[in-house]
């Protein structure tokens, strides 16, 4: 019987492991050799593990208690360890496998399964992004890799997005607050919800070989296809683009600086609204915000020279007018020229005195010093008034402004296009995805650590070595791969907040919340004119990039199926919400307006970072008459609604024991390591400044919104 990867088919049904294995020996899998000459078995392949977590003489234990394993079209399962140990290593055999010869196996977040399976396999070679967070882990002929790191969603969201092989991951049909074992019988359905996480993945999988060529050509994390596809781009004009990277190189003070200078999106609460019920709001958002930028600004082009001493004002102006600055700056008698937000993050000071905070943001301040871009001073400038004679600037850098590479830019125009033209046109739907992702983590991969900590592991132990950072940077400058430059990626973000601060400047008392790349205001209509005026500035600056480029404007807004244009990075409006309320970042709940709901059942909307947005939802809904009411501190979200778990690594050492599993069956368990996980409640708390903030706020603000 010979199988190929082209009769994929999710089938159901668990097999034994004898008739798994017999499946195995009968068919023809299809190979591909690398061109580093190993030989890979061309077809998806995965593994699970179901584990219970409990307390053993008031120590926190865990034990398998399922293994499920899948190749191709067919899943088979296990109860102990020694079945999985027997079971590959005669699957090893069957498959003739070394370290020429491998099988993929895919497990999703396999830093969890990690833990318990890593003293049990001699390890040839791992390699690990963070502390017991392996991306893959070589053993004999079996490579592990991590499909999380690949596909950056949950395996539910994974099951959802399968365009050709339809599979969706089985909800709350196993209920991990019961203990079990490896006796503990386990139900048809059970059974049943351990097979699909095996299938979801396969499925997954294999869409993956198809559209990426073979399974040697899938990269190990979701960036690596943006990556990719852009140095393959970058790469056409390949003297050209050497050339310019031998140009652009860092030093280490150099690169410390950019570390201290580089800031991510911008996510904060007003704290005039913040606890308040606010009426008909307003949403506005960026179309691509980060990608726009990417496009339209312009950014380092050379290497970074120090600016010795500023003789004065005028000359800093100049600077800042004409180049892309970074520079530590000190600034006394700092205070607020509004009182609606505050730009400054207190964890990004180098050192201060005297501050007084809004949630973690700067409102005052007696002394402060801070790594800055040109984009962030004049952002300061607008929100806060210090003393300027007393103002002292450090390491000023100045690089030479330009657009980013074409080559670059049409690559990232293209992942847009096909984004906006592909978007629900049917048959479209995977590259719909890819092109989606790939945007998405296009301004990821610019910001790439260039010095890391390496992680080790060696008999049986998790190390760091601290990297020797010359030799780093270094590495990094030589780099015959290099297509990007490591200020660009700061210079990304910069700009990005920029734009999000002439956004909340603009609509100034009636500025509610921001996050990264949206804005919630109320009296929104008297705002359009700023918005308006926002996306005019926008297609001023895409016809200046287009024509630089010589790209044609068009390919700036692209049609999307109905045959509209969607420019790239204007505000586009959302639409109105009923009702919002927010107590802090990532903390807000809204009632949408919806035409087909009656006013009895209206459409709430949770967002609580941390907590599983429907289940904390239906609490509120449940507990409270309003469930507005409900959001403000001292929630306490029990743990059957919060979504919350923690991952205790107690467990380097061995455990075992007897344990008794819900049914009332006592059995052994024993794990080399383990992971203790137990659901835990969620608890809304304000830190001690920003409710003592907000309590002033609401004494002297208007009351009637």
């Amino acid at each position: 019987m010979s199988t190929s990867a082209s009769t994929f088919s999710p089938e159901e049904g668990l097999l034994s492991r004898i008739e798994f294995l017999e499946k195995i020996y009968k068919a023809d899998l299809p190979t591909i050799v690398t061109n580093k000459k190993i030989t890979y078995y061309n077809v998806p392949c995965a593994f699970d593990i179901e584990v219970s977590s409990f307390y053993y003489r008031e120590e926190k234990c865990a034990c398998m208690y399922i293994w499920q394993f899948g190749i191709l079209n067919w899943v088979t399962y296990g109860r102990t360890w020694d079945e999985f140990e027997m079971f590959m290593s005669v699957l090893s055999t069957v498959l003739g496998l070394n370290t020429q010869r491998r099988l993929v196996v895919y497990v999703h977040n396999l830093a969890y399964e990690w833990q318990f399976i890593r003293k049990r396999i001699e390890w040839d070679k791992t390699f690990f992004l963070d502390m017991r967070k392996p991306v893959y882990a070589v053993a004999g002929g079996f490579e592990y890799r991590c499909s999380l790191k690949l596909s950056s969603k949950s395996l539910k969201k994974v099951g959802e997005d399968l365009q050709k092989y339809k599979y969706e991951k089985k909800m709350d049909d196993l209920d991990y607050s019961l203990v079990r074992t490896s006796i503990t019988p386990l139900t048809k359905r059970e059974l049943g919800y351990c097979e699909a996480d095996i299938r979801v993945l396969l499925a997954y999988i294999q869409e993956k070989i198809e559209s990426d060529g073979d399974i040697s050509l899938i990269p190990l994390t979701n960036t690596g296809y943006v990556r990719n596809y852009c140095r393959k781009a970058c790469f056409s004009r390949w003297k050209r683009y050497k050339n310019l990277m031998a140009q652009l190189t860092l030093d280490e003070a150099e690169y410390s600086q950019l570390k201290r200078g580089f800031g991510g999106g911008f996510t904060h609460a007003s704290a005039k609204f913040s606890r308040r019920i606010v009426k008909d709001v307003g949403s506005f958002d960026f179309t691509s915000s980060y990608p726009y930028v990417m496009l339209s600004e312009k950014f380092p082009m050379s290497k970074g020279k120090l600016v010795e001493h500023i003789e004065s004002l005028e000359k800093l102006e100049y600077y800042l007018t004409h180049y892309c600055c970074l520079f530590d700056i000190t600034i006394k008698d700092v205070v607020p020229k509004v009182d609606y937000d505050h730009p400054i993050s207190a964890s990004k000071l180098i050192a201060s005195e005297g501050v007084v905070k809004d949630n973690g943001r700067v409102i005052f301040a007696e002394s402060l010093t801070m790594t800055v871009t040109e984009q962030d001073y004049a952002v300061y400038r607008e929100f806060y008034d210090w003393n300027i004679t007393t103002m002292e600037i450090h390491q000023f850098r100045i690089y030479e402004k330009g657009y980013l590479p074409t080559a670059f830019v049409k690559a990232i125009l293209k992942l847009y296009k096909d984004k906006t033209t592909l978007k629900g046109v049917a048959g479209e739907e995977v590259n719909y995805m890819i092109s989606k992702n790939m945007l998405n983590a296009a301004y990821g991969m610019i910001v790439t650590d260039i010095v890391r900590e390496i992680i080790e592991y060696t008999n049986n132990k998790h190390l760091s070595v601290k990297p020797n950072v010359e030799e780093a940077i270094k590495s990094y400058n030589s780099g015959l791969k290099r297509f990007l430059f490591y200020p660009w990626g700061v210079w990304v973000t910069a700009y990005a907040r920029a734009n999000l601060f002439s956004g909340i400047l603009a609509c100034g008392e009636d500025y509610i919340y921001s996050d990264t790349d949206s804005v919630k205001v109320r009296n929104y209509e008297k705002h359009l004119d700023y918005f308006n005026s926002y996306n005019e500035l926008v297609e001023r600056k895409l016809k200046a990039a287009a024509e630089y480029h010589k790209i044609d404007l068009s390919e700036f807004s692209p049609l999307n199926k109905k045959g509209v244009p969607k420019p790239i990075g204007v505000w586009d409006f959302e639409g109105v919400f009923k009702r919002f309320k927010t107590v802090g970042a990532k903390r807000y709940i809204i009632e949408r307006y919806e035409k087909d709901i009656d006013e009895d059942h209206p459409h709430y909307e949770l967002t609580v970072a941390g907590v599983n947005k429907r289940k904390a939802m239906e609490y509120l809904e449940k507990t409270y008459e309003d469930p507005f009411d409900g959001l403000n501190e001292g929630l306490v979200v029990p743990e059957e609604y919060s979504g919350r778990l923690v991952l205790d690594y107690c467990g380097d050492e061995p455990c075992s024991g007897i344990v008794e599993d819900y049914l009332g069956n006592v059995g052994e368990f024993s794990e080399l390591s383990y992971v203790h996980m137990e659901p835990t409640t969620y608890e809304l708390t304000y830190s001690a400044d920003y409710k003592a903030y907000i309590d002033r706020i609401m004494e002297v603000t208007d009351d009637s919104w």
